[in-house]
C-alpha cells in the first residue's frame, strides 16, 4: 500500500499566480467580515465629546442587530462610496437590491451608541451614505421631548451620559485661564468670548467640578436656549406648527413600523421625508387633502422603524433635532469596542491614548 498519498503534489501554478489567488481570496474574506461581522470606524468630528473622542479607532459590531444585504453589491472593495486618489462614485448601480436584514444578536435599545447612514444623502444608495455615529435616544413608539437641554422619554428623564459635554458660561474674577491649564483639564472646546474674564466652553461634569475649584473661577452658568426663542429652523423645517429649539424640543413620537398617523396640515411636515424618500411613495398635497400614489389618505401606516439619534455633545453636534428620523434600514451596526485612539495635538510619547486601548463603548 502506498502510504505517501497524502502528500502534496507539486503546483503547476506559477508563484505569480498564488500570490493573485492569496490577494483574491484576502480580499472576499476581509469583504465578508467588514460586510456582515464586523467594521472598522474612525470618530472624525467631536459631536460625541467625551464619550468618544477624535482619533478614537473603533470596531462596530455587525451582528448585534443583524447585517445588512448591500443594496449595491458592485462596489471596490474597502471604499465606501468614493474612488481612492482617483475620485467619483466606488460603486456601480447595475444591480440594486431592496433592505434585507439578517437576523441579530438584537435590536437597537435606548442609549446605544450606533452607527447608521445619514439620512440626508439622498442622491446615493442607502449604503453608501457616509457613516454617521450618535447615541440612540429614543426608539420606535417613544414620546421624545427635550426641556432645557434635559431628554424625557416617555415623560421621564432619560439616562444621561457620565462623559457628555453641555455649553457653559464660565465667568472669573478677571484672572485669565490660561491654554496650559485647559490642557491639563482636557477642555478642548470653546475660549473667551470677548468681555474680560467670560468664557464660553464646553465641559463635562467634572470638567464643571474642577473648575468650580479654581479660586479665580466666580461664576458657571449652563447656556441654554429659552422655550421660544428660535434662532434657527430644525426639523421637520415648519416653524410655526413646531417652534423649536436645540434645548427646548417636542413632543413628538418617533415612528413604529405598522402604526398609523393621522395626516394633517399642522402635523403633515413631521412624515413628508418618511412618506416619499424613505419608504418611496408619492406624495400629493391639495387644498388641505393628501393623496399617496394618487389615492386620497387622511391616514399613513408606516412600512419601517425609526429611531432618534443625538451627539453627546449636545450643543456642537448635526443630528436628529436638525434633519429628523432615522430608518431602520440606515442602521449599519452598534459600536461596541475602542481598539485604537490616536491624538494628533499629543505629543512624541502622547500620541497614543494608551488609557482607551481596549475600551467597551457604553
Amino acid at each position: 500500500m502506498n502510504w505517501k498519498f497524502w502528500k502534496r503534489k507539486p503546483s503547476n501554478k506559477s508563484k505569480s499566480r498564488e500570490w493573485i489567488e492569496a490577494l483574491v481570496f484576502a480580499v472576499v474574506a476581509a469583504t465578508l467580515i467588514r460586510t456582515f461581522i464586523v467594521e472598522a470606524y474612525t470618530i472624525p468630528t467631536p459631536s460625541m465629546e467625551k464619550s468618544l473622542l477624535v482619533g478614537d479607532f473603533l470596531f462596530v459590531s455587525k451582528l448585534s442587530y443583524g447585517a445588512r444585504i448591500p443594496n449595491t453589491p458592485l462596489s471596490f472593495p474597502f471604499a465606501h462610496n468614493t474612488m481612492p486618489i482617483f475620485g467619483g462614485n466606488s460603486y456601480l448601480e447595475w444591480i440594486k437590491l431592496g433592505y434585507n436584514r439578517l437576523p441579530g444578536f438584537g435590536v437597537v435599545e435606548r442609549n446605544d451608541v450606533v452607527v447608521f447612514n445619514y439620512p440626508m444623502e439622498d442622491f446615493r444608495p442607502v449604503d453608501k451614505r457616509e457613516n454617521y455615529i450618535k447615541r440612540c435616544v429614543g426608539v420606535p413608539g417613544d414620546t421624545l421631548e427635550i426641556r432645557d437641554a434635559s431628554v424625557y422619554i416617555n415623560g421621564k428623564l432619560n439616562w444621561k451620559a457620565p462623559q457628555r459635554q453641555e455649553d457653559y458660561l464660565v465667568t472669573t474674577n478677571g484672572t485669565p485661564i490660561n491654554d496650559k491649564l485647559l490642557h491639563e483639564l482636557d477642555i478642548r472646546e470653546g475660549g473667551p468670548i470677548g468681555t474680560p474674564g467670560v468664557y464660553n466652553f464646553h465641559l463635562t461634569d467634572e470638567h464643571v467640578k474642577k473648575l468650580r475649584a479654581l479660586s479665580s473661577v466666580v461664576k458657571i452658568e449652563p447656556m441654554v436656549l429659552q422655550k421660544g426663542f428660535n434662532p434657527e429652523v430644525l426639523f421637520p423645517g415648519d416653524a410655526e406648527h413646531f417652534p423649536y429649539n436645540i434645548d427646548n424640543y417636542g413632543p413628538i413620537v418617533i415612528p413604529a413600523k405598522d402604526a398609523t398617523v393621522q395626516l394633517t396640515v399642522n402635523n403633515i411636515a413631521l412624515y413628508r421625508r418618511i412618506i416619499t424618500i424613505y419608504e418611496g411613495h408619492k406624495l400629493e398635497e391639495r387644498d388641505g387633502k393628501f393623496f399617496i400614489d394618487g389615492s386620497e389618505k387622511s391616514t399613513y401606516q408606516f412600512a419601517m422603524d425609526y429611531y432618534w439619534m443625538m451627539g453627546d455633545n449636545r450643543h456642537n453636534s448635526a443630528d436628529s433635532r436638525y434633519w429628523g428620523f432615522v430608518p431602520e434600514d440606515h442602521i449599519v451596526g452598534k459600536a461596541s469596542i475602542i481598539w485604537m485612539s490616536w491624538d494628533k495635538y499629543g505629543g512624541f510619547f502622547n500620541k497614543i491614548r494608551y488609557s482607551r486601548l481596549l475600551n467597551l463603548i457604553h
